[in-house]
């Protein structure tokens, strides 16, 4: 015998269950954007030209090599030019007044002979240099990350309102199929309000999604300098590729040799070492030459020489500290302590690193797992929905169980789009953990995608 609910219900709806799932397709269509839309590499190649996170540690890199180069200037010879003119009067009693103008000048020239300090402030401006490119490296990667999770999230964001608006248009189909039964008297008014109900959260998760899409897409129009970017979406089918080394060691293995941060440690743990030699070398000698050549012409019947005069001369000069009020033995006590810190520093960074590697590398596990499992929940779902409109059209399922399947069928596509991000964007994650993330790594995003 038939549910006597179907048979109140199954001769208003028959006509709008068939347009459900068009509904959908038509709402992601709508919530994808245009024909125009962009890829993954187009937008990071114009967000290299316009984020002002990154163009500030480029340009920072970029002053570091002039910094070193002032550094190198230590180990060459300096000469500088000296001119005065003065006038000179006296009025002694009972002489007449007398004056002389003086004009003079001259070249001093300086080349340090031996000053252990500037070998080891230019060994530290090299390193620097090198410290450098690492924070840009790690800037190129923050940048990857950021542009490519701004332009997953506007993806998922669409999907969420595509979702949405599916909803609510097959719950709008059954609010109106409950009035319309209500009229006719085959259904009860609690039905109406049941769906009325349904529908007006349907709308408002459609207005919460709607302004997710929004604030989404403007964190990414942000990043890459355009209005209203449209991505494009994932390649159908989706074939996401393997992950590998397939175990954690290899990746964590190669973190400790190419992550920039590591890197930045090193060499921060060698400044601060040479630091401390040149604390030592404060309290050592250093050997100048130094020498001028000058020219002095004086007119004037004051003047004791007139005429022009040259001189020249050139000479070594030696310089050793005896006293400084403790002033060099605290800079060495400074110095090493800091040295202690820098060698933490590095710790801290292999800890760090290596524990970020292996959480990334458990993520991208265990979404892939989930990817897997949510393709056979998609499966599932699509056989449970066409047991239910067959059991719709038997008399054996009302209207409501449709709607139920359906939403099911579509939230489990929703979640399986997410989860596939998900995978891609922890991808890009573990690379950045390892300190392998690289331009070419959009590439290989950007294949995945639709052409």
């Amino acid at each position: 015998m038939r549910d006597p609910r179907a048979l109140k219900s199954r001769p208003h709806t028959g006509h709008g269950l068939s347009r459900l799932g068009a509904a959908l397709a038509l709402s992601m269509l709508a919530a994808a954007g245009s024909a125009q839309a962009q890829s993954l590499q187009e937008l990071y190649d114009a967000a290299r030209a316009f984020d002002a996170q990154y163009l500030s540690a480029r340009a920072l890199a970029d002053s570091a090599q002039y910094k070193a180069a002032q550094a190198e200037a230590l180990s060459r010879p300096s000469l500088g030019l000296g001119i005065t003119a003065k006038r000179d009067e006296s009025d002694p009693p009972n002489f007449s007044r007398v004056g002389a103008t003086t004009l003079s000048g001259g070249l001093q020239g300086r080349y340090a002979l031996y000053n252990p300090g500037n070998k080891l402030i230019i060994s530290q401006a090299q390193l620097g240099l090198t410290v450098s490119q690492a924070d840009l490296e790690v800037a190129e990667q923050d940048l990857i990350v950021r542009v490519s999770q701004a332009y997953f999230d506007v993806l998922a964001a669409q999907d969420a309102l595509g979702t949405a608006r599916a909803s609510k248009a097959m719950i709008a189909e059954q609010l109106a199929s409950a009035k319309r039964n209500f009229e006719v008297g085959t259904q009860t008014i609690t039905d109406t309000r049941e769906a009325q109900a349904r529908y007006d959260l349907a709308l408002a998760t459609e207005i919460a999604a709607d302004n997710d899409l929004r604030l989404k897409s403007v964190t990414l129009d942000q990043l890459v300098g355009r209005s209203g970017v449209a991505p494009k979406p994932l390649a159908v089918p989706v074939a996401l590729p393997a992950v590998t080394p397939l175990t954690v060691d290899p990746w964590v293995a190669q973190a400790e040799e190419l992550h920039p941060l590591i890197r930045k440690a090193q060499l921060g743990l060698e400044v601060a070492k040479l630091e401390t030699g040149k604390a030592r070398a404060a309290d050592g000698v250093t050997v100048d030459l130094n020498g001028t050549l000058g020219s002095q012409n004086a007119r004037g019947a004051g003047a004791q020489l007139k005429g022009t005069s040259s001189t020249a001369s050139l000479g070594v000069t030696l310089n050793m500290p005896l006293y400084t009020g403790g002033a060099n033995q605290n800079r060495l006590k400074e110095t090493l302590s800091l040295e202690e810190k820098s060698r933490n520093d590095l710790d801290y960074a292999r800890r760090s690193v290596s524990e970020g590697t292996k959480r990334a590398f458990f993520g991208v596990q265990s979404l892939t797992a989930q990817v897997k499992a949510l393709e056979a929940a998609e499966s599932s779902s699509k056989l449970a929905l066409e047991a239910t409109q067959l059991g719709y059209k038997v008399g054996v399922r009302v209207n409501l169980d449709v709607l139920n399947a359906q939403t099911q069928l579509f939230n489990t596509q929703q979640n399986l789009a997410k989860a596939r991000y998900d995978v891609v964007m922890t991808s890009l994650r573990l690379r950045q953990a390892s300190g392998q993330l690289k331009a070419d790594d959009v590439s290989a995003v950007n294949q995945l995608l639709a052409k």
